[in-house]
Parts: structure tokens; sequence; C-alpha cells
């Protein structure tokens, strides 16, 4: 005796399939995405704290050497230290701003995983078709 071979699920049946899978992989990305924008949540707030500490520290240094110096060269060469002082300060701060562009530069791009993802769905899908 024979077992009949399963009935096909149909239209209806092919359609919800469908439907699942779809489903299933919009669900996956919407989970990659949320872990992403943890993350970089996270390096955000890790980022202005480190930040944060680096300009207040930078800021009693340079508020302390420059009141050292003013107070040891008060009575000879007042105006000459100003200025000098000033135009370091101005140095220090291009520098700064140029290394941070630098370093904005290299980080990577947000969501990254997440677009990676995507675009192997669409080249999956593509291919396939």
């Amino acid at each position: 005796m024979e077992t009949p071979p399963p009935a096909s699920p149909g239209f209806l049946g092919s359609f919800r399939a469908l439907g699942d899978g779809l489903l299933a992989t919009v669900e996956g990305r919407v989970e990659l995405f949320s872990v992403e924008l943890q993350e970089e949540k996270f390096r955000l707030i890790q980022a202005m704290l480190w930040i944060s500490a680096v300009v207040f520290a930078g800021m009693m240094a340079a508020m302390f050497a420059s009141l050292t110096l003013v107070y040891l060269f008060w009575d000879s060469a007042r105006l000459a230290v100003l200025g000098g002082l000033a135009a370091f300060y101005a140095a220090a701060l291009v520098a700064i701003i140029l290394a941070f562009r630098r370093h904005l530069a290299r980080q990577p791009k947000p969501f990254a995983a997440t677009l990676d993802e995507l675009g192997a769905d669409r080249s999956c899908i593509r291919n396939t078709s």
C-alpha cells in the first residue's frame, strides 16, 4: 500500500510562507538595527565623557601654566608673554580641530552592518529571480 504524495500547499499556503519569510527577514534586520543603534548611543556617550574630561584637564593646565608665566614675567615682558600664550593657544586649537576632523573621518559609517545585510538581501533576491 502506497502513501499518497503530500498535497501541495496551494497558492494561499505559498503566499503565507513567502510572507512569513519576509517578516522574519524584516524582524532580523530591525533587531540588527536596534543593536547598532544602542552601540552608537554608547559610543556617543563615551566620546562625550572623554571629551569633557580632556577639555576640563586641558583648560586647568593651560590656565595655571599661563598664570605662572604671567606672574614670572610680569615686570619684564608682560605683553610678550601674553601675546606668545595667545598665539600658542590659537595654534593648539587649530591642531586639535584638524586632528579631530581626521579622527571623525576614520570612524566607521553608522549602521554599516545593517546596510551590508540589506545589500546582501537585495543581491540574493536579484540572483534568484
